[in-house]
């Protein structure tokens, strides 16, 4: 990992003209990682990331017992179609919420006992939803604290199959978790949906990349899906650019009137943060999609469109397009994103506080926040705290390219999922 300072200061004020190359996907990364090592065989993924989120669930990994080799951004997985050598385990997962939800299913079909743990704030983020649905399959799970938290306490001994429900009003992950699984319990297993599902397009990419590793989904919509008992196929495996991370080098052209193209995602991806850059389009940006690119120009008239948006297939892109709203015409309201206060850390309330510093009206709802238009752009000398939390760094990142000396602190924090941000924003 990389050496951050305390805080970072942004001082670049130039227009944007660039085409760059950016880390894998973080949520294809992690999937991959968990499908290879219950594959049969040496799956080679290639371009994925390196970052604390991937590290965490390798080493929790190579832990129970998978063989995993890393050369740069590649990774060989050695699988053993389904089985988990080792039969207890304390896994620390850190802030890493794809890891405890993956893996916390994962250990459902191994044989053992095993504790899965983090920072004290993992401890406060829920997972009482899955621990449910998994309890609906006779799996032996609880809380260590019975509040519906991790600590989480598995005494496994196989799945069996069968059915069970999951609400997916709080996370799509709990969903994904369950589906990857599925193929190595005993018998067919049938999911059924209740609540409203959040952030649709990432079960879309959990069940494409299970079908790339050919396993196939029945599925009714988002309501019902039916999981037949089958075995990951080993492969060469490509993870293409993090279109959240592109996010942020997208919203950086649209704010400074500039263009950038970022290489390896395309019109096909399945990563639902991809329509970010459509939703800039709406805002006046002119966005061009090619298979293996997409490159987004500011308007030309320089005039960002407000609006009201809807974000709750791409809840992460919401602090992203707080800060374009500082530089918008009209009003920003970003809405149906209560999900956003279990994250990290609560991003509603951390949004208000932060973007109050510029000095603009700003509104906090339950599940909504609206953001007025900065009416002087010789604000300066703004600090930022990033609540330990990776996304608000690089978002407030992007307002020191319009306004003078814009800090950022505890910049280490990016090293979640982007370790190299600050490097590749300052090459800019």
């Amino acid at each position: 990992m990389l050496t951050y300072p305390d805080k970072i200061i942004i001082k670049n004020k130039n227009k944007i003209n660039k085409t760059i190359s950016l880390p894998g996907s973080k949520s294809l990364t992690n999937r991959a990682l968990l499908i290879a090592a219950l594959a049969e065989g040496r799956t080679n993924l290639q371009a994925a990331l390196i970052a604390e989120d991937s590290q965490v669930m390798i080493e929790a990994l190579r832990e129970l017992g998978i063989k995993i080799e890393i050369e740069h951004d590649n990774f060989k997985v050695y699988g053993l179609g389904g089985k988990i050598p080792n039969p207890k385990a304390s896994l620390d997962l850190k802030l890493s919420g794809t890891s405890i939800r993956f893996l916390t299913a994962m250990l459902t079909i191994a044989s053992g006992e095993y504790s899965l743990s983090g920072t004290k704030r993992m401890h406060e983020r829920p997972i009482e939803d899955l621990i449910k649905s998994l309890r609906m399959l006779d799996v032996d799970i609880s809380s260590q604290h019975d509040n519906g938290c991790p600590p989480v306490i598995i005494k496994a001994n196989g799945l069996k199959g069968g059915k069970t429900t999951i609400d997916g009003a709080s996370s799509s992950q709990y969903l994904s978790a369950l589906l990857m699984i599925a193929p190595y319990a005993k018998d067919r297993l049938e999911i059924s949906l209740s609540g409203e599902l959040q952030s649709k397009p990432f079960i879309d990419m959990t069940i494409k990349i299970m079908a790339d590793f050919a396993v196939n989904v029945q599925r009714d919509a988002y309501n019902k899906f039916i999981i037949e008992p089958q075995t990951y196929k080993a492969r060469a495996y490509a993870i293409e650019t993090d279109a959240m991370a592109a996010g942020y080098f997208w919203a950086a052209a649209a704010i400074t009137g500039g263009r950038i193209k970022t290489n390896n995602i395309g019109n096909n991806s399945k990563q639902g943060d991809r329509r970010f850059a459509d939703l800039l389009a709406e805002m006046g940006c002119t966005v061009n999609w090619t298979d293996n690119s997409c490159e987004v120009i500011a308007p030309k008239d320089g005039i960002l469109k407000g609006g009201s948006f809807d974000l709750n297939d791409m809840s992460d892109q919401a602090q992203t397009l707080a800060v374009v709203a500082l530089f918008a015409n009209t009003k920003v309201r970003i809405e149906n994103i209560w999900n956003l206060r279990i994250k990290e850390t609560d991003r509603l309330r951390a949004l208000y506080t932060e973007l109050s510093k510029f000095g603009v009206k700003v509104v906090e709802e339950k599940d909504a926040i609206e953001i007025y238009p900065l009416k002087d752009l010789d604000v300066k000398n703004i600090a930022i705290d990033t609540y330990d939390d990776h996304r608000m760094a690089m978002a407030f990142a992007l307002a020191g390219l319009k306004l003078e000396n814009i800090t950022i602190n505890d910049p280490s924090c990016v090293q979640k999922t982007f370790p190299k941000f600050f490097e590749v924003l300052a090459e800019l």
